[in-house]
């Protein structure tokens, strides 16, 4: 594709990507006339990223056991083993994609309360009072960095997992047959120590979530 062609697309991407954020910023500044602060959006929008993740592990141990039933395939329709794991990856790919749309939600309100928080720093005439508050600033943001730490790296660590679930799922779907199971065995022990490392991953943000949350509602930051 020539640069021609491209500049558009990117132009487009641009433009998506300025309106998504005013949007944004008009919905918070909507919230706020109704006395619901960007705070709390965070907080709400961290406990629905929170349950996305315990949905997550759920689907994850759901797939995992799907697979176990195909590799100990003992007689019957593989077709249908095959199209029950089937389900089950496409369910765990809908999971994913709630996951990564939730952490990105917390993302953006995030930076919206931090470039606030930031700005009216300035606002301040008791020096005391704006050294105390921006002490807050980077102890909330320091202990928001360490929560999506842990976010992304869940992120990262479905993606192995997917992968995985995707070849052998390939691999039965084109070799239906007693012989591609036996195969498939021996792939069992990677795909269970996957899902165990996701899930651990999971549940690390999750406490991280629970953590970051007590303290926003405990400091009133």
């Amino acid at each position: 594709m020539s640069l021609l062609h491209r500049l558009p697309v990117r132009a487009m991407l641009i433009a998506t990507l300025f309106i998504l954020s005013a949007c944004e910023s008009t919905y918070y500044d909507a919230m706020e006339k109704v006395g619901i602060h960007k705070r709390a959006i965070l907080i709400d929008r961290i406990e629905a990223a929170q349950e996305s993740q315990e949905a997550g592990q759920q689907q994850f141990e759901n797939a995992l056991q799907q697979f176990r039933y195909v590799v100990n395939y003992d007689g019957g329709e593989l077709e249908t083993l095959y199209n029950q794991l089937n389900d089950e990856y496409e369910a765990s790919i809908n999971a994913t994609e709630k996951i990564h749309d939730r952490i990105a939600s917390v993302e953006s309100v995030a930076n919206a309360l931090f470039d606030e928080w930031a700005a009216e720093l300035e606002l301040y005439n008791n020096a005391n009072l704006r050294r105390e508050s921006t002490r807050q600033l980077t102890n909330t943001r320091r202990r928001y960095e360490r929560l999506m730490t842990a976010m992304r790296r869940t992120e990262k660590t479905i993606e192995p997992v997917l992968a995985s679930l995707q070849d052998n799922l390939l691999y039965l779907k084109h070799n239906l047959n007693s012989r591609a199971i036996a195969s498939l065995k021996g792939e069992l022990a990677t795909v269970d120590a996957d899902v165990s490392k996701l899930i651990s991953a999971m549940q690390q943000a999750i406490d991280a979530s629970n953590a970051f949350v007590k303290e926003l509602r405990g400091t009133g930051t």
